[in-house]
């Protein structure tokens, strides 16, 4: 790709529509933007065309839920993850897309509700990745604990971060419950995927720690 500096940040919803999606959108422009990048925040599913995604290190999906791209978008997206494109899904982007096999395979997994929120644990397995490196070992946190259909690990992904169940009411998978994961996709693994389950809160976008999360998962995506 030859100009590969912009980060598409999509937030679409055909679903439910959290309300921290526009205090997201503005953390991650600042974040692309302290990286280098072009952002632009869309909701237009024609963005998804290939000679638009040509252009772009990544693309973010941001609590997007329910169908949101056209056939011929997903077309677009499908070629631009497997040409060796940047994805970093956010929050409920694990509820987007519900009946396309593709997405469901890129994820590992599916939503499969949540409980109320509340304070918990988040156990970081990562301290060598971007993503997680600025986190404590041991993270406090407050947000919607994200059950899941299944355990994407066994997809093949890289866990980065587990909830600590016995910190909360509500959760579903057990000791191994996978919070943000990340797989190398493309050819030779060039392109890159990364997945939080975290971010369900306005106020998270302000919070250093959790920015700090966000702005090394996207310079992981983005070839970082």
């Amino acid at each position: 790709m030859s100009d590969t500096r912009d980060v598409l940040v999509y937030t679409r919803t055909t679903g439910y529509r959290h309300d921290s999606i526009p205090a997201g959108a503005a953390a991650l422009a600042e974040l692309a933007a302290d990286a280098g990048f072009r952002a632009e925040t869309t909701e237009e599913p024609d963005a998804f065309a290939p000679a638009r995604l040509a252009r772009c290190a990544a693309v973010v999906l941001l609590s997007t839920t329910g169908t949101v791209l056209t056939d011929a978008g997903r077309a677009a997206f499908e070629a631009y993850v497997r040409g060796g494109g940047g994805v970093l899904a956010v929050h409920a982007a694990a509820n987007a897309e519900p009946d396309w096999p593709f997405y469901g395979e890129l994820l590992g997994t599916r939503f499969d509700g949540h409980p109320e929120i509340q304070p918990g644990a988040v156990c970081v397995d990562a301290k060598d990745h971007p993503a997680t490196a600025p986190l404590p070992v041991r993270w406090e946190w407050t947000d919607e604990w994200y059950n899941f259909t299944s355990n994407p690990r066994a997809t093949g992904v890289r866990v980065l971060a587990r909830a600590d169940e016995t910190t909360y009411r509500g959760g579903t998978l057990g000791a191994d419950h996978p919070l943000v994961w990340s797989r190398e996709t493309g050819p030779g693994g060039a392109g890159r995927f990364l997945f939080t389950a975290l971010g369900h809160a306005s106020e998270a976008y302000a919070d250093p720690a959790f920015r700090a999360h966000l702005a090394g998962a996207l310079r992981w995506v983005t070839g970082g």
